[in-house]
């Protein structure tokens, strides 16, 4: 890594808080959330679903689009100027899984007493999903008997 010039932030050596550079507001995982989950793609029908404010949403939509999360792609309407439509690419969709894990953990941690606002279940056969740990053997490992250890470069 590169020493940082006068005035420049080191990247950190943490990659979840180089992760949480880009998604570590609450607007920025909803505006995920929607995106991944629910298929929202529209400023406006984000805005609607999600109750913030424009200039909110199109900071928060173009820091997702500068990190590389989301792509900005053109469309219009008849009789209407051109907009743009705010779509995962493949970095944001490996983000399905961290929104799931929230979510998860949300049911299980903090339930309402009315049950999960939304299941997570199998596209081919309608069964329950849970996210886990699963080694590359593809064997589910308990989270705690998962040891984190630091990688070579960083010690």
């Amino acid at each position: 890594m590169a020493t940082p010039h006068l005035g420049q932030k080191a990247e950190p050596v943490c990659s979840i808080a180089r992760a949480l550079d880009v998604v570590g507001d609450r607007w920025t995982l909803l505006i995920l959330r929607d995106s991944a989950l629910m298929d929202v793609t529209r400023f406006a029908d984000f805005r609607e679903r999600l109750g913030i404010a424009p200039d909110m949403l199109s900071s928060r939509l173009g820091a997702l689009v500068d990190a590389g999360v989301m792509e900005k792609r053109p469309y219009r309407e008849p009789g209407t100027r051109t907009r743009y439509s705010y779509h995962l690419t493949p970095a944001g969709e490996q983000l399905r899984l961290i929104l799931a894990a929230l979510q998860q953990w949300g049911d299980e941690n903090r339930p309402l007493p009315t049950g999960p606002s939304a299941l997570r279940r199998s596209a081919d056969r309608g069964r329950p999903v849970r996210v886990a740990f699963v080694d590359d053997a593809d064997v589910v490992i308990p989270s705690d008997e998962v040891l984190f250890t630091l990688a070579a470069s960083a010690s």
